[in-house]
């Protein structure tokens, strides 16, 4: 290539690029697509909610926003639980999110607090245990979109364990960012009025015809079981426990001296008293034991009921 054929090379506007190649749409025809697929979630989900959870929700198109995914990501803030998904014959690479505050709630309510009685939690990181609960909401999600778009095959959609905003990964500078759309939908239960997102890119987006799922008005009397599989879920989580035994009070003389292979003895002479905690809270009142080679121990009392644990473990 000569010095005067390389003066004459010119970048390519990627927005016309993407224009002419179908990978970026009118703002109309993707708003409409978009309005399509929100008043699909508003008829079908909160069916799908009261059927399954016996839960009053309330959905509605929130509108729509346009950009690149990872601007589109970006935008949704740090108090926010995300979840990448796909769906075989459609596309493979869907964002879902949730703002945290209506998986709070949703948990607070699953373990018997009254809906009137909860106040609006504020955004924050959600718990492993909460993250349960967003991963069968999303589910469900998935699967009313799954209805919307109508992808060929039937195939069930593929979702990924949620995780938080803060701790999603960078993204793999090698894959193309694309120009994508973001699906808001607003979800009330009780005090809280949170949003959930699909970010699908542009391209999947104007090949899709929207249709209404068949059988709204069937799924009020259809049985489901997930309601009872939620509340299993979160039950079946793993929590960390912790112990705790009184030592000796030591000046803080002999504590600076302290070296490898001293010994401190129990405050307890006989029945030494053993606090088991979870997540910063005091669950039981135990006392250390053995079991062949093992160190033990023995529940002797509890901090409140089954509930009140289950409460302060969640909280």
């Amino acid at each position: 290539m000569t010095a005067a054929s390389k003066d004459n090379v010119y970048t390519f506007d990627r927005k016309l690029l993407a224009r002419m190649t179908g990978a970026l749409g009118d703002t109309k025809t993707i708003g409409k697509l978009c309005s399509d697929i929100g008043h699909v979630f508003a008829e079908f989900l909160p069916d799908i909610f009261q059927n399954e959870t016996g839960l009053d929700i309330e959905i509605g198109y929130a509108g729509f926003d346009t950009g690149l995914k990872s601007e589109l990501i970006a935008r949704l803030g740090d108090g926010v639980a995300l979840c990448d998904t796909s769906l075989r014959n459609w596309c493979p690479d869907i964002v879902l999110s949730c703002d945290s505050p209506v998986i709070i709630t949703l948990m607070e309510i699953l373990l018997g607090a009254p809906p009137t009685a909860i106040e609006e939690p504020r955004p924050r990181t959600l718990s492993n245990i909460e993250l349960d609960v967003a991963s069968m909401v999303f589910e469900k999600i998935a699967d009313v979109l799954k209805s919307a778009v109508s992808a060929a095959g039937g195939f069930e959609p593929s979702v990924a364990r949620p995780h938080n905003a803060t701790e999603r990964p960078a993204a793999d500078p090698d894959v193309k960012d694309v120009f994508a759309a973001c699906v808001n939908v607003t979800m009330g239960l009780g005090p809280v009025l949170s949003t959930f997102s699909i970010i699908v890119p542009q391209q999947v987006l104007l090949k899709t015809t929207v249709v209404f799922p068949k059988g709204v008005a069937q799924a009020r009397k259809a049985k489901s079981a997930w309601g009872e599989q939620l509340e299993q879920q979160v039950r079946r989580s793993a929590v960390d426990l912790e112990a705790r035994i009184r030592l000796e009070d030591l000046t803080l003389d002999t504590i600076s001296r302290l070296q490898p292979g001293d010994v401190i003895p129990f405050q307890d002479a006989k029945d030494v008293r053993v606090e088991i905690s979870a997540n910063g809270r005091d669950l039981y009142v135990c006392e250390l034991g053995r079991s062949g080679a093992r160190y033990t121990v023995r529940i002797k009392d509890t901090h409140g009921s089954e509930s009140d644990i289950l409460h302060h473990l969640m909280s």
